[in-house]
């Protein structure tokens, strides 16, 4: 027992067998870095873990414990969540819909043509190093977005407080002094693993957009399945009873 925790062992293996399962989260993950590379990815995975820090929190200070008790608390939060998710989801499906569209008018226009002896003048210079600026800033605006949907997507999601609200229990020993410190400290543990986890997807996701091209050809689609999937997981949520009930 350490910390007032019961079979640490058991609990470190049970937790990253369930962040390996594939969920809203997972696919967050890897949709991003196959569309973006690691680095969104990786964005991806750390704002789902700060949105569950918020589940950890709410939990050992009992806020889900209330919403557990409470049918109105839970439906209020799996609407909430049931309809960002769609939200989501159909965000995914008009951006696909976009590129789809893009795609098919930049291949019916011919590039335009320079002079080969055409000289690069100052204000082209200037130019070219505010569309670099530009670009850096809209990366950095994306990254925001992605952390910031995220971990709303995490949050908004009351089946997490319900694990962590079930799950951690299990493994707090019954004469542990300070109940509350051990179940944080689980909390933690069980996120800081799956952090890892997480980012492993984020990898996988991003070693495979680089080694199969014809991926690249094809992301609208996958931006359009991934929306697809996303309302599914709000309508499979909406139509979720409350399992502790």
């Amino acid at each position: 027992m350490t910390a007032g925790i019961d079979h640490l062992g058991l609990f470190i293996a049970a937790g990253i067998l369930l962040n390996l399962t594939p969920g809203p989260d997972v696919l967050y993950i890897v949709t991003h870095s196959l569309k973006r590379g690691w680095r969104t990815g990786a964005v991806a995975a750390l704002g789902i873990t700060a949105g569950c820090f918020v589940h950890i929190a709410a939990a050992a200070l009992g806020v889900s414990a209330l919403m557990a008790a409470s049918s109105t608390a839970f439906s209020v939060l799996k609407w909430l969540g049931a309809a960002y998710l769609v939200y989501v989801g159909w965000t995914m499906l008009a951006i696909g819909g976009a590129k789809t569209g893009r795609g098919k008018s930049a291949g019916a226009q011919a590039p335009d043509s320079q002079s080969p002896d055409a000289s690069i003048s100052t204000s082209a210079i200037d130019s070219i190093a505010a569309d670099a600026i530009s670009t850096r800033a809209k990366g950095q605006n994306h990254l925001k977005k992605v952390f910031v949907t995220g971990f709303w997507t995490n949050v908004l999601n009351p089946k997490v407080a319900l694990f962590f609200l079930a799950f951690l229990p299990q493994f707090i020993a019954p004469a542990a002094e300070h109940k509350t410190a051990a179940f944080l400290l689980l909390g933690l543990i069980f996120n800081f693993n799956g952090l890892w986890v997480n980012l492993g997807y984020a990898a996988l996701g991003a070693a495979a957009s680089q080694r199969f091209a014809a991926l690249q050809h094809g992301m609208h689609w996958l931006e359009r399945v991934a929306g697809a999937v996303f309302i599914g997981f709000g309508l499979k949520l909406a139509l979720t009873d409350n399992p502790l009930h």
